[in-house]
């Protein structure tokens, strides 16, 4: 900013607001004198909306006619971010709409999404605890451990029905489950995990640009396996209880399918 610039601002009642706003690295000034309207464009990739409110604030009232704008990366960043949260959304409604076309049950879709909270828990600690960002890179790691946590939950859920309508209730269909199932459950997760783990420790240059999506997969699958070994066998067993071990199939020709019996007569 120029000296005469600064000159300018300050007459136009600035100077309090400019003395507080001590990170903006360039201050950009126009000043509309048709309607009298006058605009401080600020300019720092390092402001926040938060921040700025902050210093906002501690100067007092703006000069009468003034507004503040944010410009920089802000606003691209938050698109990019909402973009993403919106597909993150449609992707666990669509893999739920497709699980249930699968099972055929709406109740057994819900079973193996119930592990996308914890995929999301584990997530955040992970972020948490590293001291990273939320960014673009923590959300595809995020989109990643999600898709690996719903195989895992699909192979146990399989299992586990398959399971219950044989008839067999000693020990509980889902208990059998989680016992036949941990190790594959395991394996792939260890493998991502594993595989992950150089991109977390962020070695060699320009490794910190891709570190986050390696730590989220890792805490988000890690809480991902645990719930799936522990928690889902809980959850179908409380959903599945009273089911029956009929297939909610409506094909005729499906031989599990209550209606093929109506076929035929």
């Amino acid at each position: 900013m120029t000296i005469q610039s600064e000159e300018k601002l300050v007459q136009h009642g600035f100077r309090d607001f400019i003395a507080t706003i001590d990170r903006v690295i360039a201050i950009h000034k126009h000043l509309g004198l048709e309607d009298g309207h006058h605009t401080l464009l600020l300019a720092d990739r390092r402001v926040t909306r938060q921040r700025l409110g902050i210093d906002a604030a501690r100067a007092g009232a703006l000069p009468r006619g003034a507004t503040v704008s944010v410009r920089g990366q802000i606003a691209p960043m938050r698109d990019t971010f909402r973009n993403i949260s919106v597909g993150l959304a449609v992707a666990v409604v669509v893999v739920f709409l497709l699980l249930a076309a699968n099972f055929q049950s709406l109740r057994l879709a819900l079973v193996v999404v119930s592990t996308v909270p914890a995929v999301l828990a584990g997530v955040v600690l992970m972020l948490a605890a590293t001291g990273t960002t939320i960014n673009v890179q923590s959300f595809m790691g995020a989109i990643m451990a999600i898709g690996v946590a719903v195989a895992n939950a699909i192979l146990l859920v399989t299992f586990a029905e398959d399971t219950r309508r044989r008839g067999s209730s000693t020990p509980p269909p889902a208990i059998q489950a989680a016992r036949a199932r941990m190790r594959p459950v395991l394996m792939t997760s260890a493998a991502m995990i594993a595989g992950m783990i150089p991109m977390a420790l962020a070695i060699g240059r320009g490794a910190e640009a891709t570190a986050p999506l390696g730590r989220a997969v890792i805490g988000g699958l890690a809480a991902a396996t645990i719930a799936t070994l522990f928690v889902l066998p809980s959850v179908y067993s409380l959903v599945q209880q009273s089911a029956g071990v009929q297939s909610a199939s409506l094909d005729p020709d499906d031989p599990e399918s209550a209606h093929r019996a109506q076929g035929q007569a």
